[in-house]
């Protein structure tokens, strides 16, 4: 294990972490436990920096989900997949996925869509064209209907 904190000690350390990038609350309760605190004090503490505006899992959800998006070119599904896994609630899930514009949206769908089908042009059967181009946007984390909708149109 490593260094052990008092909660005074950690504190800054704590807000130095929240500070640097934004963080959700599983992330810093990983951190606290880490500095040996038990889980009354990491309690106390994570109220602190709620209070202080160092920790707000909403303000976190739509930077994720903004970020995934334009930078990874993630789907819904993928993006309300990964806040699920770093426990953050439903209704902060949905409010980050808001943050997602419709049109750029669907722009980067189809502009992920035409990339993929280019990329495998010399494949001559469509049923397999389909289940590549199918399988791609699914771990992109694209829907279901949006993605079978676009195929209908080959």
């Amino acid at each position: 294990m490593g260094i052990s904190y008092t909660p005074d000690q950690a504190l800054p350390k704590i807000k130095q972490f929240c500070a640097y990038q934004e963080r959700c609350h599983s992330e810093v309760k990983e951190k606290l436990f880490s500095f040996g605190l038990n889980i009354a004090e990491i309690n106390s503490i994570i109220s602190e920096l709620i209070n202080e505006n160092y920790l707000n899992e909403e303000r976190f959800a739509k930077l994720f989900a903004g970020g995934k998006f334009r930078i990874k070119n993630w789907g819904r599904n993928k993006i309300r997949q990964q806040l699920k896994s770093k426990q953050v609630s439903e209704y902060c899930i949905k409010k980050g996925l808001q943050e997602i514009d419709e049109e750029d949206y669907y722009r980067l769908f189809l502009k992920l869509f035409e990339q993929k089908l280019q990329s495998i042009k010399g494949e001559k059967n469509i049923f397999i064209k389909k289940r590549k181009i199918k399988d791609f946007l699914l771990q992109r984390g694209f829907e279901n209907d949006l993605i079978h909708d676009a195929l209908r149109q080959l």
